[in-house]
């Protein structure tokens, strides 16, 4: 079912479209300037945060899936509540950089950009053991497995590059980072498209068995 493997497609497009329009209005193209620099300013700074807002709802709901998917696949349950804590945590990153820009909460703004990079890289590399781990399943090769280096290579750079204060190199491989993320969040559609249901079911908790006084018997005993 196709249904559920549009939501992945949907972030994807979401975020490079989203990112494509902030630069653009901030600049005539991507470089030399960070994606938080393009972000900072009215009114890219409010399609910045509209675009991560919205991304980190969809990526909550991507990660509640993916764990559901994996515990019916029979993965190991500590490794999914893992990656599903490291996906919420990516959220909330990308909603932090994108309500806090850095001109204005600079510090909230790093916090936000180390959950949304490191952790999301984090996270699929959590998925990466995860799929070699569950039992094989139609479509599961094709989760970004040739992309996990990359994403490594990218935020060490970089660290490295600021470090030698090289910014443009830096900002072209941040750039990379953000883009090759929303690309593996996308690729999910692969392993979404093989849902055929989903569905949220509310249980009520069965009542505690009360002691009825009244039903008490009594025993007469011989003399």
């Amino acid at each position: 079912m196709w249904g559920w493997a549009l939501l992945p497609i949907l972030l994807a497009i979401w975020g490079t479209v989203g990112f494509w329009v902030v630069a653009r209005l901030y600049l005539l193209g991507f470089l030399p300037f960070f994606p938080s620099t393009c972000g900072s300013d009215p009114p890219q700074s409010c399609i910045f945060s509209q675009v991560l807002n919205v991304g980190a709802f969809l990526v909550v709901w991507i990660s509640c899936l993916r764990f559901q998917q994996v515990q019916d696949w029979g993965g190991p349950c500590a490794l999914n509540a893992a990656g599903l804590c490291l996906g919420l945590l990516c959220a909330l990153g990308a909603s932090l950089v994108g309500n806090f820009q850095q001109n204005n909460q600079l510090e909230t703004h790093l916090f936000g950009a180390f959950l949304a990079f490191i952790v999301g890289v984090v996270y699929f590399w959590v998925q990466a053991v995860l799929t070699h781990r569950v039992k094989p399943q139609r479509g599961r090769r094709w989760i970004g497995e040739g992309h996990r280096p990359l994403l490594l290579l990218d935020s060490g750079s970089v660290f490295t590059l600021h470090g030698l204060g090289l910014r443009s190199e830096a900002a072209a491989c941040e750039w990379t980072l953000a883009l090759t993320l929303f690309l593996l969040f996308g690729l999910f559609a692969v392993d979404f498209r093989h849902i055929e249901s989903c569905s949220l079911r509310l249980q009520r908790q069965a009542p505690a068995p009360t002691l009825e006084l009244g039903a008490a018997s009594t025993q007469t005993l011989a003399p």
